[in-house]
């Protein structure tokens, strides 16, 4: 199926996105085409210095970092492909250019219809080993909102669901500003019960479609250097 994963998650309700968001929430398998954005983050990182060094332990997994920053550089790229499970998925790659370092953060969000409630989990970090199910919503001016709800960790053949008073959630927002010949903004905060807000960016950027190079309209192509370092089929 070549619909796009958000407009399969959110059906009816898709069309009333802001229309620069249905055309950023477009992407489908085959499509031939990739998406870039570029902009700044206002802030993004850690606010806690004490929670720093902790993240530090986890930086290499690709998910969290331990850098905290203002007018911060980003790029994510967007590529729309089908997994090696067959289902249709939507990775992006981020890189944030802090002073001295740059971070990678990536995830894979696919469309799962084998639950009685199917849906989109995404999949995060280099090995796509923390596992959360994603609750989209469409506000009343037509801008996206994402809530993560029960994460669960994959370590080899174990399954580890995440109890609540373990739990971070993840709450986003993104949306399309006229202001200034308009841009895209995005906001997201993940917040941990015990351990209070542990990550957050927030910021503005443009966004345009690249065509791959040739070969790469086929429905399961995604470039190397946006596969994960392991894939996961469990949910």
């Amino acid at each position: 199926m070549n619909t796009p994963i958000y407009e399969r998650a959110l059906g009816s309700d898709f069309a009333r996105l802001q229309p620069e968001l249905q055309a950023y929430f477009s992407l489908a398998p085959g499509s031939g085409h990739y998406g870039v954005g570029e902009g700044v983050f206002d802030v993004v990182g850690c606010r806690q210095a004490w929670l720093r060094p902790l993240l530090r332990l986890t930086a290499g997994e690709q998910a969290f970092f331990p850098e905290y920053g203002e007018g911060v550089r980003f790029r994510i790229e967007n590529h729309a492909h089908l997994d090696p499970f067959g289902r249709s998925s939507l990775t992006a790659r981020r890189e944030i250019f802090f002073p001295g370092t740059t971070r990678l953060f990536h995830d894979t969000t696919s469309f799962d219809d084998s639950r009685t409630r199917p849906g989109l989990v995404d999949y995060v970090g280099r090995f796509r080993r923390l596992v959360t199910d994603l609750n989209l919503s469409v506000t009343p001016e037509g801008r996206l909102r994402g809530v993560s709800e029960a994460s669960r960790l994959f370590l080899g053949p174990l399954r580890i669901p995440l109890p609540a008073a373990l739990d971070a959630k993840a709450y986003a927002e993104q949306w399309w500003e006229p202001q200034d010949g308009g841009r895209h903004r995005i906001q997201v905060k993940v917040i941990q019960p015990q351990l209070g807000l542990v990550l957050v960016y927030a910021g503005h950027f443009d966004y345009r479609l690249e065509p791959y190079p040739a070969g790469g309209t086929a429905p399961g192509y995604l470039p190397g250097y946006a596969r994960p370092d392991g894939w996961e089929s469990r949910v």
